[in-house]
Parts: C-alpha cells; structure tokens; sequence
C-alpha cells in the first residue's frame, strides 16, 4: 500500500507529531531528499535541537527500517542515526531519527575532490561495510528470522521470481518494456546457470549507495551512514551493486571492496545483474523510480553479459 509523502499532508502533520512525540515544537522545517523508500526533512526546534523524519512511501518498511538501523549500529563504530520515535496512521508513517551533519554524496560538489580524499573516503566506507558483512549467521533470509540453507534459493524464491511475475504482468499491460524483460528474463537464464556461491550469510545494509552515506563537504571525510533498506542476511556480493549506482564508480567504492575482499570470477556479473532487477523492481514496489539509473544498471549488465560470452 502506497502511503501519503505529499508536501501538503506532510508538513502540518510533522509538526503535530514533533510536539506530541519530543515535546518540542518545530520552527524551522526542510526538505533535504528522498528515493525509493521515502522523503526525508530537517527540523530545527524552539529548544535550538536538529532531528531528521522520514516519511515513508510503502506501509510497514517504517517498522523493518527501525529494526535494521538498530541491528547495523550495533556492528560497527561508523554513525548511524538513532531512533526517537515511531508514528504512524492510515495513511502515514514517520520515523523520527538524531540528524546526521554532513551532505550526501550524491551531491555533485563531492566529484572534484582529490584522488587521495576520494581513496580514504572509499576506504572508510568499505571498512565499514566490511564490519557488517563480519557478522554472520547459519541461515540467509530475513534479519529477524532466516531460514534458508542457501543463497540462491532465497534470492530465486524472495527476490527474482515475485520481481520477473511483476514484471511481465506490467508488460502485458503496457506499463513496462518487453524488450527489457525479455533482457533481464536472458540475464536471468545466465545468472541461474552460473556456480553457486558459497560463502556464509553476512549482514549486510542493503541500500549502501552514495545517496545514503554523508560527508563533510569541505573534506569528503565519511561522517554516518543512513538509510538501510533490505537489511538481511545474504551472500555478500548481494550489498554491491549498490555501490555502483548512481555515480559511485568515481569514488571506487567497488574495486576497493574488491581489493579488500577476494571475490569470485563471476562477481562482476553478479553485482551487474543483482543492480538491475533491484531498478527494475522499484516499478513494483510502489517505490520512486529514476529512469537515468535504469539505463545505467542495464547498460553495465550488457556489458558484463558480453565478457562471459567472450569466454565461452
């Protein structure tokens, strides 16, 4: 179900459940961005105090995304925002969260730092990251209860057969492209014959990509992590294709990930294709879809479809 995240409804409401919940009221109230999962705003209140809401656009991702911020604090020393509360009606949901300093980075004034500051900023985040793939569990699945015994029958049954069932009823319907279904179904053909992984279940963030990861904006240090969405217990290679997305190549985050971890020869086509029906799947979701992410998704699953091709 789809929940209400229109400036309109939003802002009122804010403060409303600002005064109820902190018992505060809000002087000063932002936007400062919002993907797939939600809109995010900056409040200021008369007690001179700074707090993020979110305001989520699915039901029930509210209570999942608490969990899972609770959970990845716990594994690692990087900031993470801290819950203050929970509201939520028929038609709304909105978390209440410490402000984390900083800019995101997807804001483009990050792209001209130095080879150096981008290099430490990439080792930071992957350390990070490598704290949480550190934690490990005998089953994958769903944080709170993880119950299959390997990895590529969770993603099949969970993610890719929901995700292609979707998407074709969409074809059918006009409201999605066959061509790119007939693609992702070629992709999928490959990626199910491809060996299997073998590695332990890992926790992961799930949405690690440079929107969700703040910085000083004079010094690209790395300051917190926000914004965890599909925080599970998986194959590590499923937490990065996400560090790929939007321009997070200029950063290196993935061959750095690379250089720390060793991966499998089939990684890259695995990180491509994970990448793209993620994109794919957010027309299912109800989530914000960005088409310029889409082509870029699918261009680099092209690619890695033509090397293993080359290698037949």
């Amino acid at each position: 179900m789809n929940l209400n995240v229109s400036d309109k409804h939003l802002n009122n409401l804010i403060k409303t459940v600002v005064a109820e919940k902190l018992g505060t009221s809000v002087v000063k109230l932002k936007f400062i961005g919002g993907g797939s999962n939600g809109k995010v705003y900056c409040i200021e209140t008369n007690d001179n105090r700074r707090f993020a809401v979110k305001a989520f656009r699915i039901k029930g991702a509210m209570q999942k995304e608490s969990k899972q911020m609770d959970e990845l604090s716990k594994h690692t020393k990087t900031k993470m925002p801290e819950v203050r509360f929970l509201y939520e009606d028929n038609e709304t949901a909105l978390m209440g969260m410490s402000f984390i300093e900083g800019k995101n980075v997807l804001n483009p004034l990050f792209v001209f730092k130095s080879k150096a500051q981008k290099q430490k900023f990439a080792n930071d985040v992957i350390d990070t990251m490598l704290e949480w793939h550190s934690v490990t569990v005998d089953k994958f699945g769903d944080m709170e209860n993880p119950v299959y015994d390997n990895w590529r029958d969770y993603y099949i049954i969970e993610k890719q057969k929901p995700f292609l069932d979707g998407l074709s009823k969409l074809a059918d319907s006009g409201k999605f492209s066959k061509k790119t279904l007939a693609f992702l179904k070629e992709a999928t053909e490959i990626y199910n014959n491809l060996p299997g992984e073998s590695g332990k279940p890992v926790l992961i963030h799930g949405d690690l990509n440079i929107m969700n990861i703040m910085a000083d904006p004079k010094s690209l240090e790395l300051i917190g992590i926000i914004d965890p969405s599909g925080s599970i217990y998986t194959d590590r290679e499923y937490d990065l294709f996400q560090l790929r997305n939007m321009w997070g190549d200029i950063f290196g985050l993935y061959d750095t990930y690379k250089s720390k971890y060793k991966l499998s020869e089939y990684t890259d086509f695995r990180v491509a294709y994970y990448g793209a029906m993620n994109e794919a799947s957010c027309r299912l979701s109800g989530g914000l879809i960005m088409p310029l992410w889409e082509i870029l998704c699918n261009n680099r699953l092209k690619k890695e479809m033509k090397k293993l091709k080359a290698k037949k």
